[in-house]
């Protein structure tokens, strides 16, 4: 019965024009924040002279986006322009109601809009998605060999890391392709009456039989070739997951016959499909589809569990020997495990006195001063202005002063706006004055200024000079010694930088307010090649709409000469340059040839090197260290440090330098970037000295090595020789349980003996465990030297057995905080008003044993009180030390004289005035009561200039706070050469240990 189509509504004139309006009003807006983002990096980009990083990126997401697009939503219009054009010419309906008559009748009058509309919407999201893989295909345009072939069917594992990946993304979309196709087809037939489900079967029209066929089969002939391409997949198989990696026996043995058979049924299935568009009925297919859904299931899965469980399994240890030892190998190769130089270790529990003084190497230079603690300290010690401040970590490098080259805490004095307090936080300051931070500061890492009595001492700090501006060469030496002359101290790229955060810098002398240079020097304009220029309007109102600040169009403080500065955070920066690499959580800084550079090490890894293991990088690399940038838990199984970045701290210049010129991933991405990354002949030797083996690679290569040091498969599958990597002791400052839900103890850089070598190497070390044990049963390291840069080292002990057991971080840290002497110490561990903070416990090898060392540092209880290092614990076999310096906790276990190779603070010895206590409750020292004129004096200059310090302080006054400092330490100068001479204080009611 035919019916009349129903009436459609219908917009007025004036409607769809203001429809037309508000649409492309809508796309004007989406499309302009976007091109504004676009042409804010391309004028970034152009800083860095890396625009070619840019424009490769932006021309292959082009490119992927049409290509793809077209692909997707060029099938889709195709496959419904067929439907459409072979529809049946009459087709019934069931009455005036029929749902499917009125679908029918709003398509056919908007054919246009539904059969462009829709196949370009699913072209665009199509086009979208894909454009984010640029990597894979630029890596398969530009793949190189590697030069190793895999132990299964022989191909150069290039194929795998370059090539495979690529196919795969190529059939995943080919396969959404086909999908949508089929399914547009299906619905526009239907629509269009080639598909009816009324009567008893229902009915398929001819051309739409055979399109659905035809289509069908194409899915099928991708299913093939999938299956052609599986089976190198199967290389990277985590069926025995997470015992090992790669293809186990039976996926050699039942899972790769069974792709070759489930390939050539799907061709013939294919056939069958083609086939039965020709014929007048659908059973052919139909057989077809039956064959290839149970040949699935019989050949691809039953087959295989059946094997895997009543043959594999039964046997494991023997069968899977093969794959484990292919498993082992690749590992090794993947993560730089190869070269691995182990060594037996004694791992004695008693020495002597003079094997330990031999140890001059290692003892002279033992750590006291713990990074991650020493934040606040710095801060206020150091950046004394409100506005200066230091990264929650500070870090560790060494320096060669005076002839000898020891570690040191070091970190730049940046500008921290959030510190910035009332005026100071209005927008001329904020972005204009406050725009840089001034100075390196560095402070030997094995001393401190003076020992601390009790709690109420002012010692126990780092001897910290800085290289600032009006100071360039650090003077005020550090134990005679001169300081670390930085010629260019302003900081305008640092860690303390936020991604919103800018700061307009330069300018015309008399226009541009000028940038805070020192209380002595506000007028400051910077001179560098940072920043770009704001010199035209319509950069200016680009960046206005940019950050939503009409001011940076308006300010008349801007002006020829003015520049912004953007995207100023090291890692941040590198990470744009070099996106194709995966960077490391921690950037540091160092003095290079006069200039303060941020150092960040890069990566590059792979997720699909044949039989290697699987590692989530953001679990392998979590650990109880705070302040670094933490890894996304992404999957890899190769990884190599390849690429040494700098960034310079004054203009934000990257550069990158090649570590290893030879590695085929870094090779296909010089393809890709050709310029971009320099030769390690580049390199400086003076850059080279200051590079660092990089924390996270070292705690990736450090989880592996607690299972891959074992020598054969049975070992390995039998698991009792794995180690652990123990937990952090001192996390919480409580001794811990075993198994607790405690972070893994962190990798500590130590200036120290190699195992093996009579000189000292600056070295990342850490303590191997038993596994699920707390014993100690082996230690590692791995050097930062030049001369053997990534050797790694590990010390082997022998099996664990009664007496013969060395204690493990845990075990000391717990025999440490049961130490009657440290629980008798209640002045100052104990006191209500102090917090205990335990710092990191080093494990070094010492006179064939271990030496384990852990500041105590005490912290008063109110805001503005900051760390200072207390007491110092030391443990070797079964003896404690417990003394407020490193020499008397040495001399305690090993008897007298054993510490004079230590470094031992003096009273007075300090680089720097001691800063008055922060603390409110804090008092100057007490008078004598007349015996002592002169120290009566001291005391109460002191308490004048205590009283006017504090006064400048809440008046924000810097002029009156350097006043009041200036007097400040002339009154201490004169207060600690009029008291009386006292002799050093143990600081401990301790008897010497064993």
């Amino acid at each position: 019965m035919a019916t009349r189509p129903p009436v459609s509504l219908k917009l007025s004139r004036r409607s769809r024009i203001l429809l037309i309006i508000a649409a492309v009003i809508v796309l004007a807006l989406l499309a302009g924040v976007r091109l504004l983002d676009t042409y804010v990096d391309w004028l970034w980009f152009g800083e860095l002279q890396a625009r070619s990083v840019f424009t490769t990126q932006l021309v292959t997401r082009v490119v992927l986006f049409l290509a793809v697009g077209l692909l997707v939503g060029g099938a889709l219009a195709v496959s419904l322009l067929i439907a459409y054009r072979t529809r049946p010419v009459f087709v019934p309906v069931s009455g005036r109601d029929d749902p499917l008559s009125r679908y029918r009748s709003v398509i056919v009058s908007r054919i246009r809009l539904f059969g462009i509309g829709i196949p370009v919407l699913t072209g665009v999201i199509s086009g979208a998605s894909a454009s984010g893989d640029w990597q894979t295909i630029q890596l398969f345009l530009n793949g190189t060999s590697f030069g190793q072939k895999d132990p299964e069917f022989g191909i150069d594992l290039g194929f795998y890391a370059f090539s495979l990946p690529f196919v795969n993304w190529l059939l995943g979309w080919l396969f959404v392709t086909v999908v949508v196709s089929f399914f547009g087809a299906l619905i526009a037939h239907y629509i269009f009456g080639g598909i009816r489900l009324a009567g008893r079967g229902g009915q398929l029209a001819g051309p739409t039989r055979a399109q659905l066929a035809i289509t069908v089969g194409l899915f099928v002939l991708l299913k093939a070739v999938e299956y052609f391409f599986d089976r190198y997949n199967l290389l990277l198989s985590d069926r025995n997951m997470p015992l090992f990696n790669g293809a186990t026996y039976t996926d050699l043995n039942a899972v790769l016959p069974a792709k070759l058979i489930l390939l050539c049924i799907s061709v013939i299935c294919a056939i069958a499909f083609f086939a039965g568009a020709f014929l007048r009925n659908l059973q052919l297919p139909a057989i077809s589809l039956v064959l290839l859904i149970l040949s699935g299931v019989l050949v691809g899965v039953a087959w295989p569990a059946i094997l895997d469980q009543f043959s594999v399994k039964p046997n494991a240890n023997e069968k899977e020997a093969p794959s484990i030892q292919r498993n082992m190998d690749a590992t090794r190769a993947a993560y730089g495990l190869t070269n691995v130089k182990y060594e037996q270790y004694p791992g004695k529990t008693e020495t002597t006195a003079d094997a330990v003084k031999a140890d001059t190497g290692t003892v002279s230079n033992i750590r006291l001063l713990d990074p991650n603690i020493l934040s606040d300290t710095f801060t206020q010690r150091v950046g004394r202005e409100n506005f200066y401040g230091f990264p929650s970590k500070l870090d560790i490098d060494r320096y060669t002063i005076g002839g000898t080259t020891q570690d040191y805490i070091v970190a730049a004095k940046e500008m921290k706006t959030d510190g910035l307090t009332g005026n100071q936080n209005n927008w001329i300051n904020k972005h204009m004055v406050y725009t840089h931070g001034n100075g390196f500061v560095a402070a030997p890492a094995n001393t401190i200024d003076r020992a601390v009595k009790d709690s109420n001492s002012d010692g126990g700090y780092p001897i910290a000079t800085t290289s600032d501006t009006s100071n360039p060469t650090g003077a005020g030496s550090v134990n005679g010694q001169p300081g670390i002359k930085v010629d260019q101290p302003r900081i305008y790229y640092g860690e303390l930088t936020n991604q919103s955060d800018y700061s307009i810098v330069g300018g015309t002398p008399g226009k541009a307010p000028g940038e805070y240079d020192t209380d002595s020097q506000r007028g400051y304009l910077y001179q560098g090649k940072g920043g770009v220029s704001l010199d035209n309007w319509f950069n200016r109102l680009m960046f206005a709409a940019e950050y939503r600040e009409p001011k940076i169009l308006f300010s008349d403080a801007i002006g020829d000469g003015s520049k912004i500065m953007y995207n100023r955070e090291p890692r941040d920066r590198v990470a744009k340059v070099a996106p194709w690499l995966t960077l490391d959580g921690d950037p540091y800084p160092a003095v290079v040839n006069g200039r303060i550079q941020w150092i960040v090490d890069g990566y590059t890894t792979l997720d699909n090197y044949p039989y290697a293991q699987q590692t989530q990088l953001g679990e392998a690399t979590n650990d109880s260290l705070n302040g670094v940038t933490k890894q996304a838990n992404n999957s890899i199984n190769y990884i190599r440090n390849s690429v040494k970045a700098t960034v310079d701290a004054f203009d934000g210049t990257v550069t990158l330098y090649s570590i290893d010129d030879n590695e085929p991933v870094l090779k296909a991405w010089e393809k890709v970037f050709p310029g971009i990354v320099k030769p390690s002949s580049e390199i400086s030797p003076e850059l080279r000295s200051h590079f660092r083996y990089p924390e996270d690679l070292f705690k990736i290569q450090r989880e592996l090595l607690a299972r891959y040091h074992v020598d054969s498969p049975q070992e390995f599958y039998a698991q009792q020789a794995f180690w652990s990597v123990p937990q952090d002791p001192t996390e919480d400052g409580s001794s811990t349980t075993a198994g607790a839900n405690v972070a893994n103890q962190p990798g500590y850089y130590v200036l120290a003996n190699a195992a093996g070598e009579g000189r000292p190497t600056f070295q990342l070390t850490s303590a191997l465990t038993g596994l699920q044990r707390q014993y100690l049963s082996a230690w590692m390291s791995i050097s930062s030297d030049p001369e053997d840069y990534g050797t790694i080292r590990v010390l082997r002990l022998p099996p664990a057995s009664g007496a013969n057991q060395v204690d493990g971080p845990v075990q000391v840290q717990n025999r440490f905080q049961s130490d009657p002497r440290v629980a008798q110490d209640r002045t100052l561990l104990n006191n209500p008003n102090v917090i205990p903070i335990y710092g990191n416990l080093i494990t070094l090898p010492v006179a064939d044993g271990f030496l384990y060392v852990e500041p105590v540092y005490i912290r008063q209880r109110n805001q503005l009180s900051y760390p200072q290092l207390a007491r110092v614990l030391v443990s070797y076999g079964a003896k404690i030390g417990f003394a407020s310096t490193l020499n008397e906790a040495l001399d305690q276990v090993f008897g007298k004289g054993t510490g004079a190779a230590a470094t031992t603070p003096k009273e007075g010895d300090s680089g720097t005035t001691p800063t008055p206590p922060t603390s409110s409750t804090a008092t100057p020292p007490p008078s004598t009561g007349g015996s002592n004129p002169a120290l009566d004096k001291a005391v109460s200059d002191i308490q004048a200039a205590l009283a006017k310090l504090k006064a400048a302080q809440q008046s924000g006054n810097f002029a009156d706070q350097g006043a009041a400092l200036s007097a400040l330490d002339a009154a201490t100068k004169e207060y600690n050469s009029a008291k009386p001479t006292t002799p050093p204080s143990t600081g401990s009611t301790s008897q010497p240990g064993g």
